[in-house]
This record gives structure tokens, sequence and C-alpha cells, in this order.
């Protein structure tokens, strides 16, 4: 079973969006912070990070290059799209969902992701 690190700074956002994933049969962490994602981070391996764009404590882009460097495909939630290339912040880089997010959409999209990161293991 998949193991998704969900880094949502909306405590109803994350909860709604850790409901779908656990519905969906993932295996979810979450946090609300930078910190606590880089925490988390440190402590288990993970398959796949979702992010919100902007957090409290820095950006979902900051873990998702951690998470890059460590082989983990993230998907960057933002509803800030035009907000963040202003903030320095290149998300051409990064698998991007653009809020807000049906549960269809997101699903799909960590199905994607998760199907990069198995074909890329078997390279």
């Amino acid at each position: 079973m998949p193991y998704i690190l969900l880094v949502e700074d909306d405590p109803e956002l994350r909860l709604l969006i850790e409901h779908v994933l656990l519905d969906a049969d993932y295996e979810v962490d979450s946090c609300e912070t930078l910190e606590g994602g880089n925490e988390l981070m440190s402590r288990r391996d993970y398959d796949l990070l979702v992010a919100d764009g902007r957090l409290r404590d820095g950006t979902g882009t900051q873990l998702a290059d951690r998470a890059r460097e460590e082989g983990i495909p993230a998907l960057i939630m933002t509803g800030y799209a035009f907000v963040l290339p202003e903030l320095g912040v290149d998300l051409a880089r990064y698998d991007v969902l653009l809020k807000p997010i049906s549960p269809e959409e997101l699903l799909v999209s960590v199905a994607k992701a998760l199907a990069s990161r198995d074909e890329r293991s078997r390279d």
C-alpha cells in the first residue's frame, strides 16, 4: 500500500484530502507546515508527496525539491499559480494541481504520479 505525505495548512482541506486518499486505500501522514513535512520525511520513506504551494513557513516546492532528491514524486496543489512565480517559485518543474481540486482529479493525479515512480524504479 503506497504511503503518501500530505502537507496542507488549511485544516479542513487537509482533512478532506486525507479522507479521499484513505478511502482510496492509501496510507497517509499529514501535517500543516514545511517543518512538519521535513520531520516526517526524515522518519519514513514515502511513495508520494502532495503539498500545498504556499505554507505558513515556506512553500510546498521546498519539500518537493527534497522529495525529488530522494526519488519521491511530488504533486503541488495551489490556488496561487500566478503568485508563486512572483515569489521566485518555478512551477514548471512540478506536477501542479490547481485548487479547487475535485476528489476524482486528485486520485487520477496521484495514480499517475505513483505509476511514473514505478516506471522509473523498473528502469
